[in-house]
């Protein structure tokens, strides 16, 4: 008995709130020029027509003819129809029906929607009041500002001002177009998310991303999985790009690499910079530039390398560490200075070049193509120059020094030495059986070397010659080096692998790994950023602060 009392005490007390939630509110029509009933043509409706005013829960509605449904609580609306939902939603058309129980409206014939920042004209739409979304399947069009949408289909959400298209949808502006499979569009703020496959094509450029974020109205990018920036010859990708079009500038993070299609020549690491305007390339973080020559590629590593120039024009500077590599030589110096103009590549600070089992020092060393066919043709080592050859028939090693080397070579292969001022010498010498015979030693002021599949098959003393040749029996080992002799063997660049010293090899297989792990996690779309969340906000923030203070 006492739960029967309790149970009958909180029904009364729950049925106010129960009666108040299931309260409808009713259609009502504030005016029209006539009044009808014709229960045999419309069966419970009444006909109200000329000037006829409909209002519900905050809605408006205007129409030139209307069939009332009393108990439905709903209405149908012909000719000149107008619905406003305060000062947000204005749409017009030929025809709606309005149902007052579940807050839905449905409009057809030239049916045009408008908010304070868009404009939409389709065939059919559906409005939600509840939900507060709008959406068509009839094709429509979207005018913002400077950006047209055209999609098949397409969902609004009012309170977040935001499209929604999930078939493909076109966006036009004057300086691009967008297509996509799936975009979410903010009218207020201009911003587009899209996800799978989109491109974005200008004048100037081809953009494809599968997910990213386009601000139409600052013209900048944010993009992310398989995306590439296309230009005429040149091709950008990474993990993520930043796109700027006003500036033409581009940077990119994670596995980047910029290639020219064209000209066979491509740079990669794991953050660039791009301003194509000026022509300029910046790389770093596992950097290499790659070039073609000849049929052998050509790798050039630095901590960071800066390429400036137009096609045909380019400079390459590498700074900090710098190395290079292709199969017939290589070197290292603290910086790298390459001309495509005049061909000539210069190595600044403790350069080495290792041509075949040739190691050449000096202060500064100059490397000296041929732009047209792209080959070696000579080489200059200035200042101290010194050229060490390791005997690979015993443990002794050939050498030659100057104040200055200069080589020549043929089909990218050294084959002529000339070493100039206080020249210095030390030759092992061989019989045809592979004997050491003696030990050439002396000075004179020029010495000429031939080679031959970079060995040194030959050494010429001219000028003031002082030289002799020794029993290698009678030369102790604390004389077989000349002075400021240093065998920097153990640092010879073998393979393309070699340029990279162990901090940028560890950073690399780094970021792979990170870069793999990524990969593996299901790809969503991306996160909608604060910027465009608080954008009213921030807008109203920055016109507070325009406004003149009251004097």
């Amino acid at each position: 008995m006492k739960k029967l009392f309790f149970f009958l005490i909180s029904c009364f007390i729950l049925m106010p709130a129960m009666l108040k939630a299931q309260e409808k509110k009713t259609v009502i029509i504030e005016n029209a020029d006539f009044t009808d009933r014709n229960q045999t043509e419309i069966p419970g409706a009444i006909v109200f027509t000329g000037h006829v005013k409909i209002v519900h829960d905050g809605v408006k509605m205007f129409c030139n003819k209307a069939y009332q449904y009393p108990d439905e609580n709903y209405v149908k609306a012909f000719g000149d129809v107008k619905i406003n939902q305060g000062d947000t939603i204005f749409m017009d058309s030929r025809y709606a029906e309005y149902n007052g129980n579940e807050n839905l409206a449905f409009a057809s014939g030239n049916v045009v929607m408008r908010s304070p920042d868009m404009r939409l004209t389709t065939d059919t739409i559906y409005f939600d009041r509840r939900k507060q979304e709008a959406y068509y399947n009839s094709y429509g069009t979207i005018v913002n500002e400077d950006n047209t949408l055209k999609s098949r289909s397409g969902r609004y959400y009012i309170n977040q001002q935001k499209y929604q298209f999930l078939t493909a949808v076109t966006l036009t502006n004057p300086e691009y177009v967008m297509k996509s499979n799936h975009l979410d569009y903010y009218t207020n703020s201009g911003h587009a998310y899209v996800f799978g496959p989109t491109t974005i094509t200008s004048d100037e450029n081809l953009i494809y991303t599968e997910k990213g974020f386009y601000d139409t109205k600052l013209n900048f990018a944010k993009l992310l999985t398989n995306s590439y920036i296309k230009y005429d010859t040149q091709l950008i990708e990474g993990d993520s790009i930043y796109y700027d079009r006003k500036r033409e500038f581009s940077s990119a993070t994670n596995n980047v690499k910029v290639t020219d299609t064209v000209n066979k020549f491509n740079v990669r690491g794991h953050y660039a910079e791009v301003y194509r305007n000026k022509d300029s390339l910046f790389i770093t973080k596992h950097a290499v530039a790659v070039t073609l020559v000849e049929t052998d590629s050509l790798y050039t590593h630095a901590k960071r390398i800066v390429i400036t120039g137009k096609e045909g024009e380019r400079v390459i500077r590498g700074y900090n560490n710098a190395r290079f590599y292709k199969t017939d030589m290589s070197g290292k110096c603290d910086s790298i200075h390459s001309e495509e103009v005049t061909g000539l590549t210069q190595l600044i600070g403790k350069p080495v070049v290792w041509n075949g089992v040739n190691q050449m020092t000096g202060e500064v060393i100059h490397l000296i193509s041929n732009p047209e066919t792209e080959q070696i043709d000579s080489l200059k080592v200035l200042n101290k120059a010194f050229i060490i050859q390791k005997d690979t028939l015993g443990t002794g090693y050939n050498q030659v020094k100057g104040q200055n080397l200069y080589g020549k070579f043929k089909d990218n292969e050294l084959y002529e030495v000339d070493m100039v001022k206080n020249t210095e010498k030390i030759y092992y010498m061989y019989n045809d059986e592979d004997e050491l015979i003696g030990i050439d030693k002396g000075v004179s002021s020029q010495i000429k070397m031939k080679l031959r599949d970079n060995q040194i098959v030959s050494v010429r003393s001219i000028n003031k010659i002082e030289s002799k040749s020794y029993p290698p029996d009678e030369l102790p080992q604390n004389v077989r080096k000349l002075r400021n002799f240093v065998w920097r063997g153990d640092e010879r660049i073998k393979t393309k692998e070699d340029i990279f010293p162990p901090e940028e090899k560890e950073l690399h297989e780094k970021i792979l790994k990170q870069s793999k792990k990524q990969k593996q996690k299901e790809d969503k779309p991306m996160e909608v950023l604060p910027e465009t969340l608080n954008y009213d906000k921030e807008q109203s923030e920055k016109n507070s602060d325009k406004k003149p203070e009251n004097k």
